[in-house]
C-alpha cells in the first residue's frame, strides 16, 4: 500500500516520468536498432502515466486507474 501511495504522489508521478525519459534515452543513444526502437516505445508508458495522473501498477493491485481516485481510495483506509 504504502508503494502505490508514493506511486501516486506528485513525487511519485515526476519519478516515473524521470524514469521514463531515461529508458526512452537509453533506447535513443544506448541501444540500436530494433530493441531501441521498442525501449523507446516502452518508456511513453510511464511518461504519459506521470503527466496524466494515471497508475498501471496500482490498476493491477486492483486501486483506481486515476490517480486521484486511487489517492482517495487510500486516504480513506
Amino acid at each position: 500500500m504504502q508503494f502505490i501511495k508514493f506511486m501516486t504522489s506528485g513525487t511519485g508521478r515526476g519519478a516515473r516520468i524521470v524514469l521514463g525519459l531515461t529508458i526512452m534515452s537509453l533506447g535513443q543513444f544506448v541501444v540500436h536498432g530494433t530493441l531501441g526502437t521498442i525501449l523507446t516505445v516502452v518508456a511513453l508508458i510511464p511518461i504519459s502515466g506521470g503527466i496524466f495522473d494515471f497508475c498501471l501498477i496500482g490498476f493491477a493491485m486492483g486501486y483506481p486507474l486515476k490517480g486521484a481516485d486511487a489517492r482517495k481510495k487510500l486516504a480513506d483506509k
